[in-house]
């Protein structure tokens, strides 16, 4: 076994979330993936929604389209089928949503503990979450009708105007333009959108650049992805070398944000470093 890969399982032992480990048994030690979606459970509210702090940069117990995504990944991620689970998640979206469109967050994180960039720009709807939201319900084949308003918003705010700005909600409509079922709309957008990530902020192209950002592996985690042609190989491979170099003697891998607690931060770090495995498993880089 790869010392990066042993390490790393240390680590997801000792200090992650059972969701991340149970997630981690499915992805590597073939565990049944109805263990994610049984770990997933006791983040999910009444109202169909997720919260407890799923994502954990707002310890908030209240249902939240950002932590609706979170969970809808892990589904994504594991291959895991709950149609029950992901319907409930999508009434909750349909009920906060305005024509269609979410916001990240609401004002109900005020009153708890959360990471200093988790402020009210997160309480405006738009595509980022909206445009990632649709794209997991279409990976997860679960028909909605929040998810039919989303994907009408999504079209409208893409032709209504330019590309966003924001790496984050480039990330989301670039998910959402790889999984809309309108392959010939979708590829009439896309050429735009990818231009737009190269001028947006916080889009880190150096894999030595310092700070937060997103960098070309979140935009390509797989070797398959769908937006790996937006960058060379030579670029994928540094970014790759970075990431490699960038585990920690624990055995994790680091943040470059300031979540709002040692919970929050050992909770991100669990995720980070999943994802860190997926990534240099799928390019070939763990040797297992």
């Amino acid at each position: 076994m790869d010392d990066v890969f042993a390490a790393a399982e240390r680590f997801l032992r000792a200090e992650a979330r059972l969701l991340e480990q149970r997630l981690f048994d499915t992805l590597f030690h073939g565990a049944p993936a109805g263990g994610v979606v049984d770990a997933l459970r006791g983040y999910q509210n009444e109202d169909g929604g997720f919260g407890h702090g799923l994502e954990p940069d707002k310890c908030c117990p209240a249902s939240l389209p950002l932590d609706v995504e979170i969970a809808l990944r892990h589904l994504v991620a594991a291959g895991a089928s709950d149609p029950r689970m992901v319907r409930r998640a999508a009434d909750f979206l349909g009920a906060v949503a305005v024509d269609g469109a979410v916001p990240l967050t609401t004002p109900v994180i005020e009153a708890y503990p959360r990471a200093e960039h988790m402020t009210d720009w997160t309480y405006v709807p738009g595509l980022n979450p909206t445009a990632g939201l649709a794209a997991l319900l279409y990976q997860l084949d679960v028909a909605h009708p929040w998810r039919d308003a989303a994907t009408g918003y999504c079209w409208r705010a893409l032709e209504d105007g330019p590309p966003p700005e924001d790496v984050h909600a480039v990330l989301e409509v670039l998910a959402f333009l790889a999984h809309v079922p309108d392959r010939e709309r979708a590829d009439r957008h896309a050429a735009a959108v990818a231009e737009r990530l190269r001028t947006a902020k916080m889009f880190h192209l150096d894999p030595h650049a310092e700070g937060y950002g997103l960098t070309p592996l979140h935009f390509a985690p797989a070797a398959d992805s769908r937006w790996r042609p937006l960058f060379t190989d030579a670029q994928l491979d540094g970014h790759l070398d970075h990431l490699l170099a960038d585990q920690q003697p624990d055995g994790g891998w680091p943040l470059t944000w300031e979540p709002p607690s040692a919970a929050a931060r050992l909770a991100w770090r669990g995720m980070v470093t999943l994802e860190a495995l997926r990534t240099l498993d799928s390019y070939g880089r763990l040797r297992r």
